[in-house]
């Protein structure tokens, strides 16, 4: 992986991870509490916004919602990125990713650090971190140059995911100071693993183009992240924070919203992002 291309840019992004250094254990001043009657999660972020569920439950029950898909999403975050510090390790000064093994390591320890503060937050304010649920199918066993390839597109669109949500929160004045913080610093550094993943995708893709990858493997890859996509927008909507809200029978309530042509456009405005992306590089998906 020679791109000339690429090495400028990881060496521009390795400069400005470097400049923009920030410790985040002396960075967060954690308040003791969040306010209860607040929102911890925008209201148009929330899994029942844009249908009648929402309109059924009282504003107390509104807020407490918002508590708990914010714990939810912040536990998403850690199991994200517990694993792809996994993939990204195993990779890291291997054949073939000799280009990129520098920047890997900006990207390891900020990615840890954001694993810790995600993880501060669910514990000091939820009291919990909701368990991890697979996400996504599994791979099916393939050749390392598709593996890598599906591995860099899955870390790339969650960070695509996650970062839309903090775009948002970090500027959503109704929400404390802190949590919007959180997403402020998240997005900061989030953009450069986006860009860095962007690139490294595409010339993945490229690879495996060119050791000849016929229609029927091009549909399976299409196919894969198109589950992946799925997945990922079915793991905000977690029976655990609507019980913890107080709402009964929440996996029929999950279902019924997974359905719902509301949070459908909603799922295709977070995805625009990603699946513009993929068919810019030659893999539309059918969501």
């Amino acid at each position: 992986m020679t791109d000339a291309g690429f090495q400028r840019l990881l060496d521009r992004l390795s400069a400005r991870a470097s400049s923009d250094y920030y410790n985040p254990y002396t960075t967060f001043d954690w308040p003791p509490s969040l306010p209860a009657d607040e929102f911890w999660f925008s209201p148009e972020l929330l899994s029942v916004h844009g249908t009648q569920y929402a309109e059924n439950l009282a504003p107390a029950q509104l807020r407490a919602l918002s508590r708990w898909e914010s714990v939810n999403f912040y536990s998403l975050n850690v199991h994200g990125i517990r694993e792809l510090l996994i993939e990204v390790m195993r990779r890291v000064h291997t054949p073939g990713f000799e280009t990129p093994s520098e920047f890997f390591h900006h990207f390891m320890g900020e990615e840890n650090e954001h694993m810790w503060f995600f993880a501060t937050f669910c514990l000091k304010y939820g009291g919990r971190i909701y368990p991890s649920k697979k996400l996504g199918p599994a791979a099916p066993a393939q050749d390392p140059r598709r593996e890598n390839f599906l591995v860099f597109a899955r870390i790339l669109l969650f960070e695509q995911i996650v970062d839309h949500y903090n775009v948002h929160l970090a500027a959503d004045d109704r929400l404390h100071p802190t949590i919007r913080q959180l997403n402020r610093i998240h997005h900061q550094d989030e953009s450069r693993h986006i860009a860095f993943g962007a690139r490294l995708v595409q010339l993945l893709w490229e690879r495996l183009l060119a050791a000849g990858l016929d229609a029927e493997d091009r549909a399976a890859v299409s196919h894969y992240l198109a589950d992946y996509l799925s997945a990922s927008m079915a793991s905000f909507y977690n029976p655990a924070a609507y019980r913890d809200t107080g709402i009964s029978d929440g996996f029929a309530l999950r279902g019924r919203l997974l359905n719902h042509p509301a949070r459908r456009a909603a799922h295709e405005r977070v995805l625009r992002k990603s699946t513009d992306f993929l068919t810019r590089i030659g893999i539309p998906l059918a969501l």
